[in-house]
């Protein structure tokens, strides 16, 4: 059906929730905040992080590039690696690729990282393309991701394209941007939210993905 699979990544190739939620944890540890269930910050993973600590932790604009610094003081060592792929992800991954499919990364990780986390876990060798956030935070948002992902790639039949993620941002931005979305059921958005967000598509596996 489709010609071209965007891929979210935390949540949706890899679960995350460690190495981000102990990244945050060290970021707000510098406030004197203490979070003591990991939890309450899986709503970190997905959106923009400078978006996160003003909404969550009512930050300014100065303290929140101050907390993203903090944070990736944390996530560039450590942090990236506390991560760990989803069953099923690579076996998707090798059937798209032995079906001729393009496969990009689309996420609001920065590039640097998420090239990063890929190699480590060997699965850069399936991408077509890596898209992600810059590092001043200035593409950040995932439309915008998207956005950018399509033209870098000179995609300009959107109806062969399709965007997988699992969280609304994945949805919302992909259907900005006029592609079909994928919401995947595994990740840390529920069925709630992808389904407000309008998703064409809902999965509880990877294999399911490779299904539709």
């Amino acid at each position: 059906m489709f010609d071209y699979y965007l891929f979210d990544l935390d949540g949706t190739l890899t679960d995350p929730g460690l190495g981000i939620t102990n990244a945050v944890m060290y970021a707000l540890s510098k406030y004197g905040i203490s979070v003591n269930d990991r939890e309450q910050l899986y709503k970190f993973i997905g959106p923009p992080l400078l978006d996160s600590f003003h909404e969550y932790y009512g930050f300014d604009d100065k303290q929140c590039a101050e907390a993203l610094a903090y944070y990736r003081e944390y996530y560039s060592v450590t942090g990236l690696l506390e991560n760990e792929v989803y069953d099923g992800i690579i076996d998707l991954l090798k059937q798209l690729k032995a079906a001729g499919k393009t496969i990009i990364l689309a996420t609001s990780k920065p590039e640097e990282y998420s090239v990063r986390i890929l190699e480590h876990f060997n699965l850069l060798e399936y991408f077509d393309d890596v898209s992600g956030a810059t590092m001043d935070e200035k593409r950040s948002k995932k439309d915008e991701i998207i956005t950018y992902a399509l033209r870098k790639n000179n995609i300009v039949d959107t109806n062969k394209c399709v965007m997988i993620g699992d969280r609304k941002y994945d949805i919302l931005g992909g259907k900005k941007n006029h592609l079909k979305t994928m919401g995947v059921l595994y990740g840390y958005g529920s069925h709630d939210e992808l389904t407000a967000a309008g998703a064409d598509y809902l999965v509880s596996s990877p294999a399911e993905i490779f299904k539709i």
